[in-house]
């Protein structure tokens, strides 16, 4: 998988055929450094409490650049591991082999913005310990420190953001799971796409993992008409249908920590531009399927996508493109998207309070451009200033 991000909105370009999960951003580009060492050993001063223990088996490949981050670490064996949050700087601590002896000659730690190899010479080979270009968020390089306590290697690093709480070292779909929850503050998500099918899977993932209310609007609809929505469309059309849906997510846009599936197609309301004045209340997910094979490619396509204004689903917040589509695969774009929501906000961390904002004015179709109280859609003759 890879990433960008350009103006509001991020976009991923998935395809299923690159295994493991990946996921980069060319926000800019990185400088990399190597850490000077500080070797101490008997030292057990240092954020002694708090400790998560970890023990991951899992394999990557190396990329030029970096940001959107989506998946665990990197190794040639299994990992064991220590973590903690310190606030403005996180620690690792790494076991080393018992019974020998190094020395900082026999250590390699190379950081960069979002990447991190910690290695070790053993018997003349340089062995990797840990190797991943997707730690949970943005390091100082410059900042990194590493020491030998005793049988273990420590890794001192401090964070581009330290109000963040780092739930994990690296970013995986449990570390965003968790680590979502402080950024979103209860917004609501909304998976919109041409595909209804997509949307309730990926919809249906990120509930679980986020433990919000899954709510599927071809459910609700069909519910409440007692019949298909295929029967609907040809019994009324359409716009019937687009119309009734606009509706559910009027009554939908009050809710907090949901996560809530639309209907793919013309006869969805996501898809007509002027339909989406409730769905402005939540955070926007386009799943949308591509013929791209390449990140380049994605990247044009995602561009002219979001300069056709007529299409409703160009007024999503994040993008995530499709290189075909498994149903087995529903996790791996849940967590895509759930990794690009996270630079989304990182980005303007003022924006969960705006949705909140625009709720409680009314959902009245002025976003992202609020006007003040009392202001009147339907009377509009001019330019106002905006409302934060």
């Amino acid at each position: 998988m890879a990433a960008f991000a350009s103006g509001l909105a991020s976009t991923i370009f998935y395809s299923p055929s690159l295994n493991p999960l990946t996921c980069q951003a060319t926000l800019f580009s990185p400088i990399r450094i190597r850490s000077s060492p500080r070797v101490f050993r008997g030292l057990h001063s240092l954020r002694r409490r708090g400790f998560r223990r970890f023990s991951q088996n899992v394999t990557t490949d190396r990329f030029k650049s970096f940001s959107c981050n989506c998946l665990s670490a990197v190794s040639t064996s299994t990992i064991d591991y220590e973590f903690t949050d310190g606030g403005k700087e996180v620690e690792l601590r790494l076991r080393l082999k018992t019974g020998e002896t190094l020395s900082p000659k026999d250590i390699s730690v190379d950081a960069d913005g979002t990447s991190l190899a910690v290695k070790e010479k053993r018997n003349g080979l340089l062995i990797t310990l840990l190797e991943t270009n997707q730690l949970f968020e943005k390091i100082m390089p410059s900042e990194t420190i590493w020491y030998i306590d005793e049988d273990q290697l420590v890794v001192n690093m401090k964070k581009v953001d330290g109000e963040l709480k780092w739930p994990d070292i690296v970013e995986s779909w449990e570390s965003l799971t968790a680590g979502m929850m402080q950024l979103l503050k209860g917004a609501s998500i909304y998976i919109v796409g041409d595909s209804t099918e997509i949307n309730q899977k990926v919809s249906r993932e990120l509930a679980v993992g986020l433990g919000y209310s899954p709510l599927d609007s071809k459910e609700l609809l069909e519910s409440f008409s007692k019949q298909t929505i295929d029967s609907w469309i040809v019994a009324e059309g359409p716009d019937s249908v687009a119309e009734a849906e606009s509706s559910v997510l009027e009554s939908l846009s009050s809710h907090v920590r949901t996560v809530v599936s639309t209907l793919g197609g013309k006869h969805g309301a996501a898809g007509r531009a002027d339909q989406w004045r409730h769905l402005y209340s939540g955070f926007t997910v386009w799943v949308s399927q591509t013929e791209a094979t390449d990140e380049e490619s994605a990247k044009e396509e995602a561009r002219r996508n979001k300069q056709e204004r007529e299409i409703g689903y160009s007024n999503a917040d994040v993008v995530v493109k499709l290189q075909g589509w498994d149903p087995t695969h529903a996790k791996s774009v849940a967590q895509a998207s759930l990794s690009a929501l996270k630079q989304l906000i990182i980005s303007d961390k003022g924006l969960p309070g705006k949705k909140s904002l625009y709720i409680r004015l009314g959902c009245r179709g002025d976003w992202p451009n609020i006007k003040p109280p009392g202001w009147d859609p339907s009377s509009d003759t001019g330019a106002h200033p905006q409302f934060t």
